[in-house]
């Protein structure tokens, strides 16, 4: 896996959650002997055992149920363990959700069918962010409570918890919740991972604006997935097939900041690439 990740001219791989326990060995020995450098690992990595597929909602750590508060906190643990032993940087992570009625497939629907405009969609619109608002407070506590206990042991290994933003509604942080966040959250080892692709999902929603979110984040920045959207909601694929202004968040890329391609499965080499350069044409090279 990971020489294939090298053969493609990549130093560096993110490890996600669809990595199972069984593949580690071969990912402890490729790093040790050089072959590949991990630059970040998306919890939960390994997955629990038993579980085949990618999972990074198995265990919410909003959950109302304290049993599998627990076991986000255990195997968050594990991926933050496993992050040490590979020297990388950073562990991405799904900070909650709100159990409410999942809107974001119905509006997506609405607005590829050109109905962004309508009173039906504004309304729909208002009754999720009001509905959002009455309910969150408690799992935002929850989310926080956990991540207060994980801190120790992040900021002991010298690492960072990336909180990635995301694209369906009820997922949290909100898109006017951030600064509340990193306020309560004061920890340097907190940090905002962006993902494009989930970014301009809720910009095609009418939620946010995706350049502005991404400036009001600076402060926290600390790396990118890197994916376009075939508009309105078709993620993982190559950068400049899709919506995605690459240009328009060129100013608010660093050298510094990690930025990991992630592309579906089923993508075309030759489409890979060409995606990669367009990104370096517009951020450079790091």
């Amino acid at each position: 896996m990971l020489r294939e990740i090298r053969d493609l001219g990549f130093e560096y791989a993110e490890l996600s959650h669809g990595t199972r326990i069984s593949l580690l060995p071969g990912v402890l020995d490729a790093v040790a002997a050089g072959e590949m450098k991990i630059s970040s690992l998306h919890n939960f990595c390994p997955l629990p055992i038993g579980v085949n597929y990618s999972a990074p909602n198995l265990y919410r750590l909003s959950a109302e149920r304290p049993a599998e508060r627990e076991n986000a906190l255990r195997y968050t643990r594990k991926t933050i363990e496993m992050a040490a032993r590979l020297k990388a940087p950073v562990v991405v992570l799904h900070y909650g959700a709100i159990e409410m009625k999942d809107y974001t497939d119905k509006l997506l629907e609405m607005v590829a069918r050109g109905e962004k405009e309508t009173p039906k969609y504004q309304k729909l619109c208002e009754e999720i962010i009001k509905k959002r608002e009455n309910l969150k407070e408690h799992y935002i506590e929850r989310s926080n409570e956990l991540i207060r206990r994980l801190l120790p042991e992040v900021e002991n290994f010298g690492l960072k918890l990336g909180i990635e933003n995301r694209e369906a509604l009820e997922e949290l942080p909100l898109e006017t919740d951030y600064a509340f966040l990193f306020k309560e959250l004061s920890s340097p080892a907190i940090v905002y991972w962006h993902d494009t692709g989930h970014a301009q999902i809720k910009e095609n929603l009418g939620f946010i604006h995706h350049a502005m979110h991404l400036e009001s984040q600076r402060e926290r920045l600390f790396g990118f997935h890197v994916h376009d959207v075939q508009f309105p909601g078709r993620d993982h694929c190559a950068p400049g097939t899709g919506n995605v202004d690459f240009a328009a968040l060129a100013p608010l890329v660093k050298p510094g900041h990690i930025k990991v391609f992630e592309f579906g499965p089923s993508m075309p080499v030759e489409l890979l690439r060409q995606g990669v350069e367009h990104v370096q044409r517009l951020w450079g090279a790091e």
